[in-house]
């Protein structure tokens, strides 16, 4: 089995390594440091762990790698390598960021066993979760079947307006979206807009702010957000006597055990794992609002 890794960095020697002697463990595909670029080469290419090789990088650069990896909604593993003072300077600037740091002089082909051994036991970990999730959602459709009268909108132009707070004067019923993914938005907004008014925010201090004078009938609020996660906005809305009872499903990519053991001691009106299944989303929305 060969995993697929996503490589940046400026270090083009170690990069090389990569495609000429370590082809027959990895997929290897190349992104830059742009976040626009990272994020749509994670979606396209979905690889099995992120590699910056690093030389003399930036700090601008390593905040870039930073950022995505605490907007990465899937929790992709970050590897680093370099020598001793990239590594010592990368962790001084993103402290427990990296997965695993392989800190040169190392071959080529410990660099290629320390990342299998790596991935395999965190495919290893992630198993039995799997499982209990392939469960869950097995048991999700028994009990709400997807319709399949629900018009496809994916095909429909891109929508810009990811602030958007609408009048709300439709009669439809109004759903907050947080999240501090803005394709993620318009990805949602586009499952939802035709049975829904949808308004989107960026974090929950935004969304907060948005309820202090705004009524909705049901928040989806993704978990993993920098500054304020999922929990600390739900923790905030369950505190506030004009929020406490507008129901909540968490969305997000995270399958850490622990994480959504967490989630659920907030007692959510529901939990969806990403990407996100529009058909299941709509259910869960039906139900919640109906109970």
């Amino acid at each position: 089995m060969k995993y697929k890794v996503l490589l940046t960095g400026k270090n083009n020697a170690a990069i090389d390594e990569f495609f000429t002697k370590m082809y027959n463990s990895f997929e290897c595909q190349t992104t830059s440091k742009r976040y626009e670029d990272m994020i749509s080469h994670m979606h396209a290419f979905n690889p099995d762990a992120f590699v910056y090789c690093l030389q003399d990088e930036p700090v601008d650069d390593i905040t870039k790698i930073i950022s995505m990896k605490s907007r990465d909604a899937v929790q992709l593993p970050l590897i680093i390598i370099g020598d001793a003072a990239d590594c010592d300077k990368f962790t001084k600037a993103a402290v427990k960021v990296a997965d695993l740091i392989l800190q040169r002089p190392l071959t080529a082909a410990v660099i290629e066993q320390r990342i299998n051994v790596f991935l395999k036991q965190k495919k290893r970990m992630h198993e039995p979760i799997a499982e209990e999730l392939k469960k869950a959602d097995l048991a999700f459709n028994e009990t709400f079947p997807p319709k399949t009268d629900v018009p496809d909108v994916t095909d429909m132009p891109d929508i810009r307006d990811i602030a958007n707070i609408p009048g709300m004067t439709s009669g439809k019923k109004h759903i907050l979206v947080i999240d501090d993914d803005a394709r993620m938005l318009k990805v949602i907004k586009l499952h939802l807009h035709e049975k829904y008014d949808v308004a989107t925010a960026i974090s929950g201090k935004i969304a907060l702010k948005f309820l202090e004078t705004k009524h909705t009938d049901l928040i989806l609020l993704d978990y993993a957000m920098p500054d304020e996660n999922g929990l600390v906005v739900l923790e905030k809305l369950r505190a506030n006597p004009s929020t406490k009872n507008i129901p909540v499903i968490f969305l997000t990519g995270i399958t850490d055990r622990k994480k959504i053991q967490e989630a659920l001691v907030m007692k959510p009106q529901g939990y969806l794992l990403k990407p996100i299944n529009r058909k299941r989303l709509l259910a869960a929305i039906q139900n919640t609002l109906e109970a």
